[in-house]
């Protein structure tokens, strides 16, 4: 009859004509958006990573090799046994490190556990000229976290030469994944800060500055970060009354 109201479909009445609909190419088939997407991704690579109680603190650490970096590799060859140091005072530290130099090459070790070994594999290592590659440095970094379980991630730079809009992209996926960045740079470059900063921001770390060769400052950002590695937000929070590092980094964390 003309002018009756029409009566409410029930779920199931809607999902049978949803099904009609489609097969006879009336409706598209939906598919999940892409917020389940990630969310599915999230909740997928969390389940991964061994961040419980007990686990070993696990730390990328990330430096860049090109040829004016050589100053501040062998300042932090000598000073990489704090960060040892420091996570042992809360429980364990395990770090990989990452770095790029010369033409095209961006290298990992595998996770080390003592700092004498480490020292010794980064003694090995000398500088070359090359471009920065800091977008291969996150993205070993999120196959890692997923891989493995990975608590935080420290750079040492003082320059960029990549697109900003594609670091933020990776810096945003490692966002997701909950593992910060602490951006260390040296020097005053500007161009350096603005996207070590946004990296920072996406990822839920921090961005710090120290002055070239200034030894005190970066051993007191590498301890910090330890102790965020080895011991979580609490760690730090704690380490901040009396570190220096620890107060700036802390005071940027979200």
């Amino acid at each position: 009859m003309a002018g009756e109201p029409t009566k409410p479909k029930s779920a199931g009445d809607v999902a049978s004509a949803r099904a009609e609909a489609r097969k006879g190419g009336l409706l598209p088939e939906t598919k999940p958006s892409a917020s389940e997407d990630i969310a599915a991704f999230v909740a997928k690579a969390r389940a991964m990573s061994p961040h419980g109680p007990g686990a070993r603190g696990r730390l990328v650490f990330a430096l860049d090799a090109t040829m004016s970096r050589q100053p501040t590799w062998d300042m932090a060859c000598a000073l990489q046994a704090d960060m040892f140091r420091e996570a042992a005072l809360l429980g364990s530290l395990d770090i990989r490190l990452v770095y790029y130099r010369g033409f095209n090459e961006c290298r990992a070790t595998g996770w080390i556990s003592d700092s004498a070994q480490l020292a010794r594999l980064m003694g090995k290592i000398d500088c070359q000229g090359g471009n920065t590659q800091i977008g291969k440095v996150l993205s070993e970094a999120r196959r890692e976290a997923v891989a493995s379980g990975v608590r935080a991630v420290v750079f040492v730079g003082d320059a960029i030469e990549e697109s900003v809009d594609d670091l933020c992209a990776k810096a945003g996926e490692l966002g997701l994944l909950k593992v910060p960045v602490f951006m260390f740079q040296e020097g005053h470059d500007t161009s350096a800060e603005q996207a070590f900063r946004e990296i920072a921001r996406l990822t839920g770390g921090a961005w710090c500055k120290f002055d070239p060769g200034a030894a005190a400052q970066l051993r007191e950002l590498l301890r910090a970060a330890a102790a965020y590695a080895a011991g979580g937000r609490e760690a730090l929070l704690r380490l901040s009354k009396t570190a220096s590092g620890a107060a700036l980094l802390i005071g940027q964390m979200k």
